[in-house]
């Protein structure tokens, strides 16, 4: 018996399907003219010719290189069930490769370090437009007003104004070329920037060449957040949609050469050359797309890190931590926790780096490394695909080289701003492995029975009327995944602390797949009428709602005659009243006479203060607390203890 549950998503192309991905997935690739050619620019001994065609020549190649090649024709191909993300890949991979958990958690706890950057600087970049304006216009509060009120309607969800974010994002490439293509008129030898050439010259002639590797990567800092979105979209809408939105980003990089060279005397260092091609009355129009796209950036940010956080918690690399669903849009969620931490984290950056100018010595070291393990994670996948070797030697060794080149620049914003992403991807990172690594140490103490050893006590138990019976149906939380074995430690909560009469006793068994949607269950009869084993599979990103699944089990058992729900008590039978249930959650905790070698014990005591932090594992499953039992028993028992008392002789007079 089984029941199967799957996400709806957009499939095959079309019309529709392009639009919305526009308005999902390319707000932070989408928004990135809005500083990247400033940030080449600013960092520029003198500008010529030459500096301003190398530098749009290493922004087309990295383009063409990261974003489309890498991303868009090869790791889009690496999906999880149409599900993508550095975490879908690792799920695909985990249970052939151990060690990759590392890589899994590195990469995305410096996805969500980085992310935090992206409210910061595209809306401060946006609004800073305005001084263009009147120079006196206070920018700092108005994208502080902004930033507020995005992360404070996220509780209410995003359905009304997410509708909206496609033909927004559409208007807003469109405006992105139409610009760029104005300028490119007046100047068509910025062109020549296609030749790569230029990008070597520039590399190789100008002393500070390679250090601006690092200002050129912003280009293309949202690819990997790309990835993460497949599953939203479907990769023929993502790779249609991206020819339309590749050509506008280039013309407007082009457009803005072009405007650099033609005022080259005119640049200074408050000099934006996005804002400046545009006419003097578009100006206001532009500065207002501008901020709208940047909110839809941000938008597209938050959400991530809510799927990405959800993930993790399924992949048992967090906390569990309350999730909440605003709307009836299929997957889209609310994690208060994390909108508040990335709420303050964005305010800190506005408040301590002021411009956006200063903000990009913090944006894209940590996406680097991002980008780093996805390449990694991609090389093993792509083994055990059976891809040839020399093909993934090959792109191992390209995009090693061109990432970590990248790397070695971005390496240089540390102690500008790197600081900050780094360190926050740290406590990320420890916050993933402590828990990972806890909950390893915790279960390789768990130890199983068979449960026919069992079948004569616990068929006994059920029949002794000398027990008050405990509840008519009596449902123990298992982590045994063989349907044959049960944990000791429920055996001994059954039998020994407390014995437990029920009338049915229920085994359930939550299995995570490393498929993100698939929502099944399996019912086994351990003993007939007596004890009954179900088992869910549940996709990493369904949300395991164990008590609503139950009652849909128990309930369709029960319409098919499996099950008699009516209460087994004659005086509330006759009334037709139900039966009740009684949960039973088992939490192992260290023993006061049992200590870990020291690094386990240090990770031991992280888990412990980290869990306190989270919810209940009753919440988390989404049980009714009314009628759940939480029974401690130690983590490990010693059956050798080593005799430490020694008879007292009495002495003989």
């Amino acid at each position: 018996m089984s029941r199967t549950g799957h996400k709806s998503r957009i499939s095959g192309a079309s019309t529709a399907g392009v639009l919305i991905t526009l308005g999902i997935i390319y707000g932070d690739i989408g928004t990135s003219p809005l500083y990247v050619m400033r940030a080449i620019i600013h960092g520029a001994d003198s500008i010529s010719e030459m500096f301003i065609l190398g530098g749009l020549s290493l922004v087309v190649w990295t383009l063409t290189l990261q974003t489309t090649i890498k991303y868009i024709t090869i790791t889009l191909r690496a999906d999880n069930k149409g599900e993508g993300g550095i975490f879908a890949l690792f799920a695909l991979i985990r249970k052939r490769t151990k060690w990759a958990f590392l890589f899994a958690m590195i990469g995305g706890c410096t996805l969500l370090s980085d992310g935090v950057i992206t409210p910061a600087i595209t809306i401060v970049s946006a609004v800073e437009g305005l001084i263009i304006v009147n120079p006196r216009i206070p920018v700092v509060p108005i994208a502080l007003i902004i930033i507020t009120l995005l992360f404070f309607i996220q509780k209410y969800g995003t359905k009304v104004v997410g509708n909206s974010f496609g033909p927004i994002m559409l208007v807003w490439f469109t405006m992105l070329g139409t610009l760029g293509l104005i300028q490119i008129v007046q100047y068509p030898m910025i062109l020549k920037a296609l030749n790569p050439y230029y990008g070597y010259y520039f590399l190789t002639h100008f002393p500070e060449g390679f250090l601006l590797l690092g200002a050129v990567f912003l280009c293309t800092t949202g690819a990997d957040a790309l990835y993460s979105d497949l599953g939203h979209c479907g990769l023929k809408n993502i790779r249609i949609s991206w020819t339309y939105v590749k050509t506008t980003l280039l013309l407007n990089y082009f457009g803005q050469g072009a405007w650099i060279l033609i005022n080259v005397d005119n640049v200074n260092e408050w000099t934006n050359p996005f804002f400046a091609i545009m006419p003097p009355w578009f100006l206001m129009f532009g500065i207002g797309i501008a901020t709208i796209a940047a909110v839809i950036a941000s938008q597209a940010m938050i959400t991530g890190s809510f799927t990405l956080i959800s993930e993790a918690i399924s992949l048992n690399f967090w906390p569990k931590i309350k999730i909440n669903y605003p709307t009836n849009i299929k997957g889209q969620m609310y994690i208060s926790s994390i909108n508040w931490i990335l709420y303050l984290c964005c305010v800190f950056v506005v408040f301590f780096f002021q411009k956006s100018a200063n903000m990009e010595a913090a944006y894209g070291l940590t996406i680097n490394i991002t980008m780093l393990m996805t390449t990694l994670l991609l090389s093993v996948y792509l083994y055990y695909r059976k891809v040839p070797i020399y093909l993934i030697v090959l792109l191992l060794a390209v995009y090693l080289f061109i990432e970590g080149a990248f790397l070695v620049a971005n390496l240089n914003k540390f102690i500008y701003g790197g600081w900050f992403t780094f360190m926050l991807g740290s406590l990320l990172f420890v916050v993933m492995y402590v828990w990972f690594s806890g909950r390893k140490i915790k279960n390789s103490f768990i130890e199983f029975a068979k449960v026919e050893n069992y079948v004569e006590i616990i068929t006994e138990l059920h029949a002794d009327e000398s027990i008050a019976k405990c509840a008519t149906h009596l449902v123990f939380l298992t982590k045994a995944n063989k349907t044959s074995d049960v944990e000791t430690k429920i055996i001994y909560s059954m039998l020994n602390k407390q014995p437990k009469r029920a009338d049915v006793y229920w085994l359930l068994h939550v299995d995570i797949l490393d498929e993100p949607h698939v929502l099944e269950y399996k019912i086994t009869h351990l003993i007939p009428d007596i004890m009954i084993k179900v088992d869910f599979k549940i996709g990493f990103k369904v949300q395991p709602r164990v008590n609503l699944f139950f009652h849909q089990v128990i309930e369709e058992m029960s319409r098919n005659n499996e099950i008699d729900l009516v209460s087994k008590y004659e005086s509330l039978r006759k009334f037709h009243v139900m039966s009740d249930f009684r949960f039973i959650v088992i939490d192992r905790i260290q023993n006061y006479d049992f200590d870990f070698p020291p690094r386990e014990q240090f990770i031991m005591d992280m888990y412990a203060v980290f869990k306190k932090f989270g919810i209940s594992e009753v919440r988390a499953l989404g049980l009714d607390t009314s009628n759940v039992t939480i029974e401690t028993v130690p983590l490990y028992v010693d059956k050798d203890i080593p005799v430490l008392l020694t008879p007292h002789e009495q002495k003989k007079h």
